[in-house]
């Protein structure tokens, strides 16, 4: 039996990503987390086989929790699920030690197959994925291009830059991470060093431009 905890913020596509799990005979639900800390925190907890994670999550995105989670032992297998495939998130994802990546246009059809495919050890990415990935190998030299800002950054100054996105002020921030408000504003300023912008705008487009929150 595989075990496998959901998180997804969006309770409508978590209830779908359920119902297309509790069809197959070899799945169980274990958890459902709303939240990139929820599911660091109930993957710890819970120890499921597999993992599926929307990329874009409120707190900490899919990728920055995947990252924080590829340490634990046992290993969590985690499927990343995104409406985008851009290359700059696929080798983010990737690299942060996902098994899996597929695209919510093809939920419906590869999801349990995807899911197996994980348990097993194995690596699942969608179609148009693969070609990315594909054309890349194929025609080397712009691979990773335009994740130069993002590399850059500390986990914690990724986090950092996620939440004043996500509109939280520094005494929020302060609360949510457990450090001082003189480390937040410590972090605001090293991040707009980093990423060349001036003020608070400048910082959320950064945001959205690295796919650290949704574009809308």
């Amino acid at each position: 039996m595989i075990n496998v905890l959901i998180a997804e913020d969006h309770q409508l596509v978590c209830a779908g990503i359920r119902a297309l799990l509790e069809r197959a005979e070899d799945m169980v639900v274990i958890g459902e987390a709303s939240n990139g800390q929820e599911a660091v925190d109930m993957a710890a907890a819970l120890k499921p086989d597999v993992l599926i994670m929307d990329i874009m999550m409120p707190r900490l995105n899919g990728i920055q929790a995947a990252e924080k989670i590829r340490s634990q032992r046992p290993p969590v297998h985690i499927l990343l699920l995104s409406m985008y495939s851009d290359e700059t998130l696929i080798y983010q994802a990737l690299q942060s030690g996902v098994r899996g990546y597929l695209l919510k246009s093809s939920l419906s059809d590869d999801l349990l197959y995807a899911v197996r495919t994980i348990a097993n050890g194995e690596t699942y990415l969608s179609k148009q994925v693969s070609d990315i990935l594909l054309e890349n190998a194929l025609n080397p030299g712009t691979t990773g291009q335009g994740m130069e800002g993002i590399a850059i950054l500390s986990p914690r100054e990724k986090e950092v830059l996620q939440l004043i996105a996500e509109e939280h002020t520094s005494t929020e921030i302060a609360k949510l991470l457990s450090i001082s408000e003189k480390t937040v504003e410590k972090h605001r300023s090293s991040l707009m060093e980093k990423l060349n912008v001036r003020n608070l705008a400048g910082l959320v487009r950064a945001a959205v431009k690295y796919r650290l929150v949704d574009r809308d």
